[in-house]
């Protein structure tokens, strides 16, 4: 293919050094002053890329890396045969060893807080109990359905389905199921689901009624007194929010919870709060002394939050966005313009709080709300993160807001994917 001026073009195959790994699952290459995002390839190796898309004013392309010319130590034969270029858009590092994915998304945390944030940390990705192999860890997967009833997975960037036999790193339950061996004639998508306690579910999309399932969490934790144990079922839809590694609600829950040292009568805050998990064990933690306020704009998740907290008699659970109940301003967009949009500010959040913690969505939870949460002036923060360039940011919002980072632990929560979970720890700034 010729390209439309300088610089490669779609369909272009080049030999290429790769010398970095990008947050988002890329490895880095350059070639003739252009930025190449590969796929399917490891720092340190050599490879054939073959370019898949080209950017904005062509400062960088896409490219799959189509033959390996020398390749890492770190380089597997890929357990799926669907991974790999022109495949399965699910899994991006299947080709790596799994110490090898660890190490890569390591140095993207790392890379990511030094950037955005100015510090530079040593932080490890720590496995998570419920997987041995990387493999039969995910326990919700939505598969995509074709023009013909087919159920598989898409490719990358792309529409186009992928007619799998069977998910590598889905859950046996999910497996169970049999999903891409049924027709699902009629349905845009399939979500399948194997809860931690009870049978898996199928729901086709759109569908009827969407059933409940039930998750389970049990997590143990020390803390100057003792050690905690903690032990709940949380009622969730089918379809609503529940991480999708087995381990990964117990593990997040006790890494959160442990360095915060709640203590009884003490007022907590839970911000974005989903069903509660947080909020359920911070209301026994500050026992009837204390208070729990938690916050989520999602209704069946408030709904199921005020229905299964409300025994517990300390805990308030707050409806809305969280920078809507903070009352601070957010772009609002309308006929293609961006404007300011103010909350008041929600009476039943009280004017202050000894501890906070925080579970945004992958954009983070953004300068304001920052701003909102410290001028509570809790003696501690604990935030889980799901994108490490969203975390640092807000440890740069923290830091300005008089905040340090205090600790940090990185999980692998999502085994062959360049997805890292965190969980970082913030306290007053004596300096």
């Amino acid at each position: 293919m010729t390209p439309p001026g300088p610089g490669l073009a779609v369909g272009d195959a080049v030999d290429v050094e790769v010398t970095a790994f990008a947050h988002g699952g890329h490895g880095v290459a350059r070639h003739e002053g252009q930025v190449l995002f590969v796929r399917h390839a490891v720092p340190g190796e050599r490879v054939l890329a073959r370019v898949t898309e080209v950017g904005s004013g062509a400062r960088f392309v896409r490219a799959d890396a189509v033959e390996v010319l020398v390749p890492s130590a770190d380089r597997v034969e890929p357990p799926c045969p669907w991974a790999g270029p022109g495949a399965c858009g699910g899994c991006d590092l299947q080709h790596v060893s799994l110490a090898g994915q660890r190490r890569l998304k390591a140095g993207v945390v790392r890379e990511q807080m030094a950037r955005l944030a100015g510090l530079e940390v040593d932080v490890e990705v720590e496995p998570v109990p419920g997987d041995a192999d990387g493999l039969d860890w995910r326990t919700r997967v939505e598969f995509a359905v074709d023009a013909d009833g087919r159920a598989g997975l898409r490719r990358f960037r792309s529409h186009e389905v992928v007619p799998v036999d069977h998910c590598r790193i889905a859950a046996p339950g999910v497996d169970r199921l049999r999903v891409t061996d049924r027709s699902w004639a009629g349905s845009d998508a399939v979500d399948a689901v194997a809860p931690t306690a009870g049978e898996p579910v199928v729901v086709e999309v759109p569908g009827a009624d969407v059933p409940d399932v039930v998750e389970r969490v049990e997590a143990t934790w020390e803390v100057p007194d003792g050690t905690v144990r903690f032990a709940r079922d949380f009622t969730v839809s089918a379809r609503g929010f529940w991480q999708v590694h087995p381990g990964a609600a117990s593990t997040f829950l006790a890494a959160a919870l442990g360095p915060l040292d709640v203590r009884p009568g003490e007022r907590a805050l839970d911000l974005y709060c989903g069903v509660g998990l947080f909020a359920a064990a911070l209301s026994e933690a500050v026992g009837p002394r204390g208070q729990v306020v938690a916050v989520e704009a999602d209704r069946d998740a408030v709904e199921r939050a005020e229905r299964d907290l409300a025994p517990a008699g300390n805990v308030v659970v707050v409806a809305g966005r969280v920078d809507d109940v903070f009352g601070v301003p957010r772009a609002e967009r309308r006929r293609g313009r961006s404007r300011p949009r103010r909350a008041a500010r929600s009476p039943l959040l009280p004017p202050a709080a000894d501890v906070v913690v925080l579970d945004p969505p992958r954009t983070g939870a953004g300068t304001a709300v920052v701003r909102a949460v410290a001028a509570m002036r809790p003696r501690a923060v604990a935030y889980v993160a799901c994108d490490p360039a969203a975390l640092a940011r807000d440890t740069a919002a923290f830091a300005a807001a008089g905040y340090r980072l205090d600790a940090l632990r990185a999980f692998d929560a999502f085994p062959m994917t360049h997805h890292v979970e965190c969980v970082a720890h913030f306290v007053p700034d004596a300096g």
